[in-house]
């Protein structure tokens, strides 16, 4: 019991050291400037109505990432639920990162950097990109996702310091007095904004590495992640409350003044605390760098968090990749977050230079990528036929979203903008819900590799190479029919026969050690069924088994007809792994396991990728 309360007594530490990292991480670009923005339009009340649902969203990933976590036993559970769950959706993954940190480099560069007026742009601008960019990737690669607790713990404290500065200035102050009004919040403009704000915010989240990687290693080190969750969003919401609050009171100190008008006769104001500021910069030196500070490390702390996750999602799908041309091109290229972060960085700036603002890239989290977060959220729950999504579809719908969001952005239409946030809501609602739904979450490998008994074959279907042998019927439980060179069903490549007396011990039972010979027949029988032409006397590797487990449920005994099930369960550039299981005739389980098999030159035994004509013999079988 006492080693109990110390346990749970260590933990709080790390958790809270987690909360504090889920805040900094999600304090990026959108969330840093917009809050100043929307407070700036429509005051106190538009601040909260910001920062509420941006929080309660952070909070929801949280508690429900736990419960998912804990649905299964194990430190890995969350991983292997991500890595199955996260297949379809891996170019929006992509998609979503690589914006979140071109948004965080632009407005840094357009609204923390740009204002200060140095001159010649041309100069200093592709000079702060490359501070921005250095800085982001030093940090990434100086901590990883163990240790970026540890230096986000020492950039919180670094931030506090510099939010206790700012505070101490504004009690000095004073309040003042508010010099620009703000936009009523009773009309339906207020609402064109607050609902895709709404929307984008609740299931944000869902799509952004940063917070899926920080959720898994959470629960690999034991630590509550709905604990560290409820720690990070209250911080979160704070930092939020904290920089709207500080753009009303510069408001009310004449930072009205350098608010702007843009398209549509839209003011923007995501700079004037900044200006302020810096206007003041000779009277308090100390407040405009403690402001500078408290900008950065929220810029930095999403950059190391993005470069840091960019790199696990890059290894671990090239690792699981099943194309054989990644060969040809090296593995720490394919996997470094640099070639990312330059392209980021050059969206930025040029958006910069352009003079776009911070909403036109808003309008893709409340819009395109809404659809693919409402149908993750759904699929934590719900099991669809296949593990593919209507790609067509949905980039078709998101994309149609923006458009419509965006025309009533710069029409200053606010029911277009809503529609445009609620259709991608309504058409997942749809694709799950119709009669029809499991079409559309079947693509065009799994309608290829059906089994033939699903289906009668077509033009152009994929049916598994025939065996020379004819059917002959086996079994005690009534006629049914394979082939003595084993056949497919499905994914599954089974050989069924009955065991006899060669295959039992002295007390009649199966001997322990027939099970793997009758896998290693199974596995050769595959093999001959999808590699017809090998031959073993001009081949130019070998395929080695690299491991061998089997788990014994239950025993069988002579004259028992038995059927060995095996198919490949992954593979990647250097290993294949196959599963296998063993049935009795009344469809019991007699064992079950796993294999891995490498490869190797025929000439020198080194170890090699796997060969490009075994992944095409293979990727039917995945």
């Amino acid at each position: 019991m006492a080693a109990d309360r110390s346990s749970t007594s260590n933990r709080w530490f790390p958790t809270v050291l987690w909360g504090n990292s889920v805040a900094l991480s999600w304090m990026w670009g959108l969330g840093l400037f917009f809050s100043v923005q929307f407070t700036t339009q429509f005051g106190l009340f538009g601040l909260l109505t910001f920062a509420i649902p941006n929080g309660i969203g952070l909070l929801t990933f949280g508690l429900v990432t736990h419960h998912i976590a804990r649905r299964e036993s194990g430190s890995e559970s969350l991983s292997r639920f991500f890595n199955t769950w996260s297949r379809p959706f891996r170019l929006v993954f992509f998609l979503y990162q690589l914006l979140a940190i071109t948004l965080t480099i632009f407005a840094f560069i357009r609204y923390g950097w740009a204002p200060l007026g140095f001159e010649p742009w041309v100069l200093y601008l592709p000079l702060t990109l490359l501070i921005v960019l250095a800085a982001g990737i030093l940090f990434g690669e100086e901590f990883d996702i163990k240790r970026i607790k540890w230096s986000h713990g020492a950039l919180g404290l670094l931030l506090a310091a510099s939010i206790a500065v700012i505070l101490v200035s504004m009690a000095r102050t004073g309040t003042g007095t508010f010099t620009f009004p703000k936009l009523p919040t009773n009309d339906w403009l207020y609402w064109g904004n607050v609902v895709p704000i709404i929307i984008g915010f609740l299931v944000g989240p869902w799509l952004d590495l940063q917070q899926w990687q920080r959720a898994i290693q959470m629960h690999r080190e034991r630590v509550s992640i709905a604990a560290a969750y409820w720690i990070g969003s209250v911080e979160f919401f704070a930092l939020l409350i904290f920089h709207g609050t500080l753009a009303l009171w510069v408001m009310n100190h004449g930072a009205g003044q350098w608010l702007r008008e843009g398209l549509a006769g839209y003011y923007y104001g995501h700079e004037i605390v900044l200006r302020f500021f810096y206007e003041r910069a000779d009277i308090a030196p100390w407040v405009f760098a403690a402001y500078c500070t408290f900008l950065c490390i929220c810029v930095l702390t999403t950059l190391d968090s993005g470069y840091i996750a960019l790199r696990w999602f890059f290894q671990d799908n090239i690792a699981r990749s099943k194309n054989a041309l990644l060969t040809l091109v090296p593995k720490r290229l394919l996997t470094s977050p640099i070639p990312s972060f330059i392209l980021a960085g050059v969206i930025a700036l040029l958006g910069a230079v352009a003079g776009l603002e911070l909403e036109y890239f808003m309008i893709f989290y409340a819009t395109f990528f809404v659809g693919y977060s409402a149908l993750g959220i759904a699929r934590c729950y719900l099991v669809s036929p296949a593990n593919a999504i209507p790609q067509v579809k949905m980039f078709c719908i998101g994309s149609l979203a923006v458009v419509i969001c965006a025309y009533g952005y710069f029409l200053r239409y606010p029911l277009f903008m809503m529609l445009g946030s609620l259709l991608p809501l309504a058409s997942i609602a749809w694709l799950l819900l119709k009669p029809s739904a499991g079409e559309d979450f079947v693509n065009d490998t799994d309608e290829l590799t059906a089994s033939v008994s699903d289906r009668a074959p077509s033009a152009g279907a994929f049916v598994p190479p025939s065996s020379d042998h004819e059917p002959v019927a086996v079994g005690t439980d009534g006629p049914a029919t394979h082939h003595l060179g084993g056949h497919f069903e499905d994914k599954w490549f089974i050989h069924t026969f009955v065991a006899t007396y060669a295959d039992t011990n002295s007390v009649g039972n199966v001997y322990f050690g027939m099970y793997a010979m009758w896998v290693g027949k199974t596995r050769e029988l595959f093999f001959n069924n999808v590699m017809p032409k090998f031959n073993l006397q001009s081949t130019p590797y070998y395929i080695l088994t690299r491991s061998f487990e089997h788990k014994f449920v239950r025993e069988t005994k002579e004259f028992e007809t038995v059927s060995v099930h095996i198919r490949i369960k992954s593979y990647n550039r250097k290993f294949v792994t196959l599963e296998h299981e063993i049935y009795d005739s009344t469809k019991k389980l007699l064992g079950q396991g796993k294999q891995t098999l490498l490869f190797v030159s025929s000439g020198d035994y080194k170890l090699i990728d796997a060969p490009s004509e075994v992944v095409a013999a293979f990727v039917g079988y995945t």
